[in-house]
């Protein structure tokens, strides 16, 4: 593996970024529910990796304050990983280094090319990046971010509210997609289908009828009507009673996850 230099990328080593420019919106906070679900999948591998791992928070936007949160929640599990904030847009780069702290958190400009001077990373995590995308350029784009990946590396790639109450991101490993997660605040949460709004945008336009996710949500809207009575136990409870029903009809993995307001499905079972 080559040595990663966390400097930003200049002189003869930078090239032109593949991507646009995004909007850029983002808030503290927003991707707590992404992060916490990260820092449980990658914990094991962290712990093992023999060399300070990398990771990358792609496109964080306008603000950097999702990957120095993120560096802060890895950084509780392995206090020498290196997250690597990339950006497109220079501007947005140049307001993010007084908030670097080198070699632990740096930024640099760079887009789904992912320069990292020829070292993997561990965990990339794009969030409200391909949202902005046309759906045909997803599978390129993932079949590319897998490929910066480590061996047992994980791309997180998603969509989630202003305030990040709601999240659906898909988890990829270097052979590509392998789960889906939704992930929600349950007190406000109405039905299940709410989250339709955040799929990401491999799924949002397959949520028709006929479709494999529009029928995941259709019947998990109905285990949570089924599990209304447990709501006085509150809504923690409705939400775990709602994902056992499903999950005999639907591959379910990760079960302790329910209690956190998540529920992840097997990729397969949902893909266009």
């Amino acid at each position: 593996m080559a040595a990663f230099d966390p400097s930003p990328a200049r002189g003869p080593r930078s090239t032109r970024p593949v991507g646009t420019v995004t909007r850029g919106t983002t808030n503290t906070n927003r991707l707590r529910r992404m992060d916490r679900w990260i820092t449980h999948a990658l914990a094991r591998t962290l712990r093992a990796a023999d060399r300070p791992p990398i990771a990358v928070d792609l496109g964080y936007g306008a603000a950097p304050w999702t990957a120095v949160e993120l560096a802060a929640r890895l950084r509780a599990g392995r206090p020498d990983i290196r997250v690597v904030g990339i950006e497109i847009e220079p501007a947005r780069v140049a307001a993010a280094l007084p908030y670097a702290d080198p070699p632990l958190l740096t930024f640099r400009r760079g887009g789904f090319e992912v320069p990292l001077d020829g070292a993997s990373a561990q965990l990339i995590r794009a969030a409200n990046v391909l949202r902005q995308y046309e759906e045909e350029a997803v599978g390129a784009v993932w079949e590319r971010l897998c490929g910066r990946l480590a061996p047992d590396g994980l791309l997180v790639e998603g969509t989630c509210d202003e305030i990040g109450r709601r999240h659906v991101w898909v988890a990829l490993g270097p052979e590509g997609p392998r789960t889906v997660t939704f992930a929600a605040r349950l007190a406000d949460l109405q039905t299940p289908s709410d989250l339709a709004e955040r799929l990401p945008k491999a799924l949002i336009h397959h949520n028709v009828p006929g479709r494999p996710v529009h029928r995941f949500l259709t019947d998990f809207d109905r285990a949570w009507a089924a599990a209304a009575p447990y709501a006085a136990f509150g809504a923690r409870q409705r939400w775990v009673a709602a994902c056992s029903a499903l999950s005999q009809s639907w591959p379910l993995v990760d079960t302790r996850r329910w209690r956190h307001g998540e529920a992840t499905v097997e990729w397969a079972a949902l893909a266009p």
